[in-house]
């Protein structure tokens, strides 16, 4: 049974208004290419992956139609929510290549086939996924649970200070995919992969990703800065320092390596074999996989309790 309440927040217009200006902008230069001209982006031939032509301009007049639809619904409707993480996860799909690219440009050392004009053509298809994702968001806190102040469900005072036995579960898998990774290569060897100063950079921030993060992410010392770090040792550690990465990279990886495995499905030629492309993309997306389980299960467990009804 839905139960409303009155709300005192907004109704989120301004998260519609910006979904509908992203929608007419990007969608109206998707129609361009689409009509016109579309351009040729190595090394696939476009800039974005599985919505080109006109089903990169319906995708953002779905979009469009889905944050007019989360605004003008004053009741929790979970279809009407699920339709738009649906539109806005097509979106992040469609730019997949943008997780390499972003990581290349950190590195300072973007690849041969790096295009400006595709670059931020899929930063605008992002841009999409993000607001669209915010305006669910939005709608789910105005329309869910019966707190007009947070909407969460939980019992009012219902709260875990220990990680749920499935997040710990969930983090080892997010370090075994990433173990599976590195065996995966030791196995083909590492002859073919260069060692230069971007891929070694690369390298660790893998390990950082996959092993420091996600077991921070289910214990204490993830929540306190332990007593060996200089000058922060027993402050709390801020939340959005472990949240931020662990739902922006395992999203990214789930997704770009998801599309990676739909590739290798349909047959697309690679330098690689079949089995070694099979093992070491499903074991990034188990990595993905456990880095947003553990991370869904940090936040309920760290956020600030509501002040008018203490859940």
């Amino acid at each position: 049974m839905t139960t409303t309440a009155p709300r005192t927040r907004g109704s989120g217009h301004g998260l519609t208004y910006a979904v509908l200006g992203w929608a007419v902008a990007y969608g109206g230069l998707r129609l361009v290419w689409t009509v016109g001209e579309t351009p040729e982006f190595p090394p696939f031939g476009s800039d974005l992956l599985g919505f080109t032509g006109w089903r990169s301009v319906a995708l953002c007049l779905v979009a469009g139609a889905a944050a007019v639809a989360l605004d003008r619904t004053a009741t929790w409707r979970p279809a009407l929510a699920a339709v738009g993480w649906i539109v806005a996860g097509a979106l992040v799909a469609a730019a997949a290549i943008l997780l390499p690219e972003l990581v290349s440009l950190l590195l300072f050392a973007p690849g041969p086939s790096f295009d400006p004009v595709a670059f931020a053509s899929r930063l605008g298809c992002a841009t999409g996924a993000v607001l669209l994702g915010l305006a669910v968001f939005d709608y789910q806190r105005r329309t869910r649970g019966d707190c007009a102040e947070c909407c969460r469900t939980v019992r009012p005072g219902h709260r875990r200070s220990t990680p749920a036995p499935w997040a710990r579960r969930a983090a080892y898998v997010a370090v075994a995919g990433l173990v599976t990774r590195f065996a995966a290569q030791a196995v083909v060897g590492f002859d073919d992969v260069a060692q230069d100063a971007s891929i070694i950079g690369l390298e660790i921030g893998l390990v950082l990703a996959g092993v420091l993060l996600p077991l921070a992410l289910v214990h204490h010392w993830g929540e306190v800065w332990p007593g060996w770090v200089p000058l922060l040792a027993g402050r709390t550690i801020p939340r959005r320092l472990l949240l931020v990465p662990g739902f922006g990279l395992g999203a990214a990886i789930v997704v770009y390596f998801g599309m990676g495995m739909a590739q290798v499905a349909s047959g697309s030629a690679s330098e690689f074999s079949d089995a070694f492309l099979w093992v070491a993309m499903s074991a990034y997306c188990l990595l993905g996989l456990g880095l947003l389980a553990a991370s869904s299960d940090y936040h309920l467990r760290t956020r600030t309790a509501c002040r008018a009804c203490g859940r």
